[in-house]
């Protein structure tokens, strides 16, 4: 026993040491001001390169992700055009005679399967919405443009020119797209709406054979922000502001022209617009493309 009392007797010792005064300076030492301030400014000086790279990444993979959008349009297209030998008029008046489909709701059945398509009655009238075609597949938005969901379409009581809303009278409030069908190189708010030269033009179905320019050489489908024009895939009353601007768009100017009509296309993606071509394939148009060259890519003829 008296060993083990001898043994405790030297345990508080051995588990807890005394540390003498000089030891103690040296565990307490910390940053000083002038290390503080060169690790900040090394890690924002990093934060400051791999931030813009971050972000570029993250377009590059929306800019991909828009263009295998417009590819899946362009092969419902394709198979619509298999299907009925043609191609969907621009848009379609219907039974009303004053609202008009659009020439998504055609090939509707080819683009996604969530049965919004049988929601569709395209031999009767647009208006009154059903409330389940206020919605969007995910395939008809540019992940890149921040649109919201529905957009409101007024009456047009004044010249489109203005490019301001003018009435509050409020005719339908519509589903948003990001991609129009290409009506060609005058403004489809501008003319009579068969006059187009262009693949989609008013209550006028195109035939791949009518584009003699060749299919890989005209572009039929292009993008446009709702910062622009709020558009829809569904159709319009046809009174209202822009009617035939919410369902297709025209080259003339350029792409992501600040100049340009509202009804002219134009992306977020910094310096092009994407483009689905006749023969199907999808590709981008410069910022900085010749007008004369960007004009005639939207002729079919």
């Amino acid at each position: 026993m008296s060993d083990h009392r001898s043994i405790l007797k030297h345990l508080p010792a051995i588990a807890f040491p005394r540390f003498r005064a000089q030891d103690s300076k040296c565990r307490t030492g910390g940053l000083t001001i002038v290390e503080l301030l060169v690790s900040t400014t090394i890690i924002s000086t990093m934060m400051a390169l791999l931030l813009p790279a971050i972000q570029a990444s993250r377009e590059a993979s929306r800019n991909l992700q828009c263009q295998n959008n417009l590819h899946q349009v362009g092969l419902a297209l394709i198979a619509n055009h298999q299907s009925h030998q043609t191609l969907p008029a621009g848009w379609t008046i219907d039974s009303s005679g004053g609202a008009a489909f659009g020439w998504l709701p055609y090939v509707l059945a080819e683009l996604e399967g969530s049965g919004l398509s049988q929601e569709l009655d395209l031999t009767g009238a647009l208006l009154p919405l059903s409330p389940r075609l206020s919605t969007t597949p995910a395939v008809l938005l540019c992940p890149s443009d921040m649109v919201e969901p529905t957009f409101a379409l007024y009456a047009e009581y004044e010249d489109h020119e203005t490019h301001a809303q003018e009435s509050q009278e409020l005719l339908v409030t519509l589903p948003a797209v990001s991609y129009l069908g290409v009506f060609g190189t005058t403004d489809p708010d501008d003319v009579p709406g068969a006059s187009g030269d262009g693949t989609f033009i008013a209550d006028r179905t195109c035939r791949f054979a009518e584009i003699t320019r060749g299919l890989s050489h005209v572009v039929i489908v292009g993008e446009r922000t709702a910062r622009k024009l709020p558009s829809t895939w569904l159709g319009v009353a046809l009174d209202g502001e822009d009617a035939a601007g919410r369902l297709t768009g025209y080259c003339d100017l350029g792409p992501n022209r600040s100049d340009a009509d509202e009804c002219e296309f134009d992306s977020r993606h910094p310096g092009s617009v994407n483009f689905l071509w006749g023969d199907g394939h999808v590709g981008s148009v410069a910022d900085s493309v010749d007008r004369e060259f960007y004009r005639e890519l939207a002729r079919r003829r």
